[in-house]
């Protein structure tokens, strides 16, 4: 089975706590470690490995949602730079991982904490003190909605939800 049509299953029945916002083509979710305070992820509707596998116009969509997703995520966690990385080595589900940057976010990993975020120790990044609290949680979703609905073009809200 596929993880992140779970983790869509579990929005579409209300039960994740990290799902921020539907758009039209993915939905927009909190990740569940924030070593990286207010790292995002965007996940494809469709289940697909590969960018190309998407109908034009559905890739298109998509990959501008993801920029809005980027842009949102800058703005609510004052990052002075973003990652978005489309991996799917792992789970082969079109998803985005939108990491907001700031400078020395990595420590000392051997280029004076700058690098891809892979660089920071796996075992840190993914500790379990760096799993949000329920409030902290909802103060980050409200931030990206609050940025999403100031940038968010009318057309690509999608309100089925």
């Amino acid at each position: 089975m596929c993880l992140i049509c779970d983790r869509i299953g579990m929005i579409k029945n209300g039960e994740n706590p990290y799902f921020v916002k539907e758009l039209q083509t993915g939905y927009v979710v909190l990740g569940d470690h924030q070593h990286f305070r207010g790292y995002t992820l965007f996940l494809c509707k469709e289940h697909v490995s590969e960018l190309h596998e998407l109908d034009r116009g559905t890739r298109v969509r998509f990959l501008e949602e993801m920029s809005i997703v980027s842009e949102a995520v800058a703005k609510a966690f004052d990052a002075e730079k973003m990652n978005c990385e489309l991996l799917g080595n792992g789970d082969s589900h079109l998803h985005w991982h939108l990491f907001p940057r700031k400078a020395g976010d990595i420590g000392n990993c051997g280029n004076h904490g700058k690098g891809p975020v892979w660089w920071y120790p796996m075992e840190k990044m993914y500790d379990d003190r760096n799993r949000p609290t329920a409030e902290e949680l909802n103060e980050m979703k409200t931030k990206i909605v609050k940025s999403l609905d100031r940038i968010t073009p009318a057309y690509m809200v999608c309100d089925d939800r």
